[in-house]
């Protein structure tokens, strides 16, 4: 916490400010409830942004159905067609360029999805595969078109080409969606918490020894449970955006 003295940062358990020697008991409680009503706002207006996010699909089902069908399906859509046809039609350079933007064009819109509209990885996940599928498609009309062959794969390994293609798109849009989690939730509530970790963090906290102080148990208490919030976001993030790295590359390196 910051010193309300001297504004430089003290540790949240000391009584005196290392820096201008003020006397930190009587402001330390009030500093603390200060910091938890300040996180509980934070809470309630994500809380109020995600009701509000709901009531708009809601009450106006159509027009929010239009628009961000364009905001989150037709533009990622277009600018993965349009990157299709500038590497392998008019550049007609190696197509690892392609795969690597089949990683970096959807994470945006994965991430606005929930930056905007509070939708989580579940819906993250139906709308990547939904735009994967329908971006994929189109690039095989494109190719088919310009080169005057079928439309449709033919053998296996054409049609594994193009499962894995949609998987890297698919999951790239999953994991901006969980980076936007990461980003603007779970981290800012890491940097403001109100120094009252709960009763899990604080049980895994004693495990490790009570003999160093109850501020002290406190602090560690603290790091275990954002590190517990963390977790598992950052695993699924390095998952599906592994996955999608992976998924993008394997046709290319031959993995």
């Amino acid at each position: 916490m910051e010193c309300p003295f001297c504004a430089e940062s003290v540790k949240t358990e000391a009584l005196v400010c290392r820096h201008c020697s003020r006397d930190l008991r009587v402001a330390r409680p009030v500093m603390l409830e200060i910091q938890t009503i300040v996180a509980e706002l934070d809470r309630l207006r994500r809380e109020l942004d995600g009701v509000n996010a709901r009531l708009a699909r809601i009450r106006f089902p159509l027009c929010y159905f239009v628009s961000h069908s364009i905001a989150y399906v037709f533009m990622p859509i277009l600018l993965l067609v349009a990157a299709h046809i500038i590497v392998t039609i008019v550049l007609n350079v190696t197509p690892l360029y392609l795969r690597l933007a089949s990683v970096v064009i959807p994470l945006p819109f994965g991430l606005a999805l929930y930056a905007r509209q509070k939708i989580g990885w579940r819906g993250a996940a139906l709308l990547g595969i939904l735009t994967a599928t329908l971006a994929v498609t189109c690039m095989l009309v494109v190719t088919g078109v310009n080169d005057n062959v079928p439309i449709l794969p033919g053998p296996w390994i054409e049609w594994r080409e193009v499962i894995e293609y949609i998987t890297s798109i698919a999951l790239a849009f999953v994991a901006g969606n969980i980076l936007g989690v990461l980003m603007l939730e779970l981290l800012p509530q890491t940097m403001a918490r109100d120094g009252k970790p709960n009763a899990i963090a604080l049980l895994i906290a004693s495990m490790f020894g009570r003999h160093v102080g109850e501020e002290q148990l406190r602090r560690r208490a603290r790091n275990i449970q954002d590190l517990l919030r963390t977790a598992g976001p950052v695993v699924g993030l390095v998952i599906t955006g592994g996955g999608s790295i992976y998924a993008g590359l394997k046709g290319i390196f031959g993995w």
